[in-house]
């Protein structure tokens, strides 16, 4: 465990954000590897049914994962101010209601997924590879919820690195699977599914396992499995917001893949691929993001404002210098990077996924200054803001991908383009936000200092999939 309320505040988020980086690559290589062999093996239909199919899955969790986050967030500000007896009933509520929601999360994603690929418009092509995709998904989603869940509470109490050996394990484990599925057995989408289903579900017992063991003010007994309704309202309050914005993304994330799917099969192929290279490209950004809220609830929990700015100068100069290094390999290598999905000679989706990555590479920069802005806001209490923002881009988002892509010279790159306008919009609001001081008074209003630490408990890890 790490606290964060005293020492360099660079070093500190640099070494917070090492691991953060390392497991956001190991979460994305589940699906960047899944996409290759899929492709590889099956072909770019089965390759495109898959990306196809990921909107659906994502919409159905968001919700639950956004409130996980409000149980993490208070976690990290009782860590931070030392209360351990509430933080224990915090996890031993949160853990129950997770339970009894993916269980709701199963029926309900068996039930809509054919209904929501037919309104998507899903080409009739990779329908049935799509929908098999989220039935073994949601049957299995139970595990993949408490894996999250459960390295997302290791980290609220300053734990970067244990989830990290985890996820290590299930990403070796899933790549075994694919290649024992896809390869040896001849499944097609299902068996991607498959793979990271049980994977992620050994990676949860493991964070189980490890917690149980070594991290004794989460270790529960008996008579702490008890459900605290008082504790789970604060958590729903705090978490709602980031549970709305988690949902609206994923609501946007189906509209513009129906935008995307409207452009025939090429596009949604090209879409699919340029996307698995996005997320890789920006998983340390996403790593300082959360590196930067964490810092700043703990100091928050500790009634450090002092440090809160220093943190963030010293991730934002961790993020530029990301940003122009990664920046430059996309530019330079983006359609031989697109062609390890489909191969060299679908020369229609590398012209299409290249041109997506030299349009959003560029603004990763803004990305980055985004997530470190609302790191802080979110860590300092001032969770609103963040949700505003957050739905006013993806509405532009989504708004600009429409208009754009409707002027005939324009064309499917409106997609691309509105995915920059949205980050520069994002980004303007939360740095004038933080510029304007408003947040400082958001975890003191109307308690002190240690009370507001407690039931403010507003914001420490956040976006594990992301604004991407």
């Amino acid at each position: 465990m790490r606290d964060m309320t005293k020492g360099s505040e660079f070093r500190h988020i640099l070494a917070f954000s090492l691991p953060l980086f390392i497991g956001n690559v190991l979460q994305q290589l589940y699906f960047f590897i899944d996409s290759i062999i899929i492709g590889r093996f099956r072909g770019a239909n089965a390759f495109a049914a898959v990306n196809a199919a990921t909107p659906v899955l994502f919409l159905m969790i968001a919700l639950v994962m956004g409130l996980t986050m409000g149980a993490t967030i208070m976690i990290s500000q009782f860590f931070g101010a030392k209360d351990h007896d509430r933080l224990r009933r915090t996890y031993a509520t949160s853990m129950i209601f997770y339970l009894g929601a993916a269980v709701v999360v199963t029926v309900v994603g068996l039930l809509v997924s054919r209904p929501l690929l037919v309104l998507l418009d899903t080409p009739a092509e990779i329908l049935p590879g799509a929908l098999a995709f989220l039935k073994v998904s949601f049957a299995g989603i139970t595990g993949m919820i408490l894996y999250n869940s459960f390295a997302a509470f290791l980290r609220g109490v300053g734990d970067s690195k244990t989830p990290l050996y985890f996820l290590a394990i299930s990403t070796v484990l899933n790549i075994g699977l694919d290649f024992v599925f896809i390869a040896g057995l001849g499944m097609g989408p299902e068996g991607v599914a498959l793979g990271t289903v049980i994977a992620q579900t050994v990676s949860g017992v493991l964070c189980l396992v490890y917690i149980n063991r070594r991290v004794p003010i989460l270790k529960l007994s008996r008579k702490d499995l008890v459900f605290d309704g008082k504790l789970f309202a604060t958590s729903i309050r705090v978490g709602l917001p980031m549970a709305v914005q988690q949902s609206v993304l994923g609501i946007s994330g189906l509209a513009v893949q129906g935008l995307v799917n409207s452009f025939g099969l090429v596009t949604v192929t090209a879409y699919g691929a340029a996307i698995r290279i996005d997320q890789i490209a920006t998983a340390f950004i996403l790593s300082i993001g959360m590196s930067t809220t964490t810092f700043t609830g703990q100091n928050v929990g500790a009634g450090r404002f002092d440090r809160v700015g220093k943190g963030l100068r010293a991730s934002l100069v961790l993020m530029v210098l990301i940003c122009v290094v990664i920046t430059g390999i996309v530019l330079l290598f983006g359609e031989q990077l697109i062609a390890m999905f489909v191969g060299a000679g679908d020369t229609g989706v590398l012209q299409q996924g290249g041109e997506y990555l030299r349009v959003v590479s560029v603004f990763y920069v803004v990305f980055g200054l985004m997530f470190c802005m609302n790191g802080v806001l979110r860590g300092s209490g001032d969770v609103m803001v963040p949700l505003y923002t957050t739905i006013a881009t993806l509405v532009t988002r989504v708004a600009a991908a429409y208009v754009l892509s409707a002027i005939a010279s324009i064309g499917h790159r409106g997609i691309w383009w509105s995915i920059p306008v949205s980050w520069v919009l994002a980004s303007s609001i939360s740095t004038m936000r933080y510029f304007s001081g408003a947040w400082k008074t958001k975890a003191l209003t109307a308690r002190n200092r240690r009370e507001a630490a407690a039931n403010a408990a507003a914001q420490v890890i956040l976006e594990e999939e992301c604004l991407s």
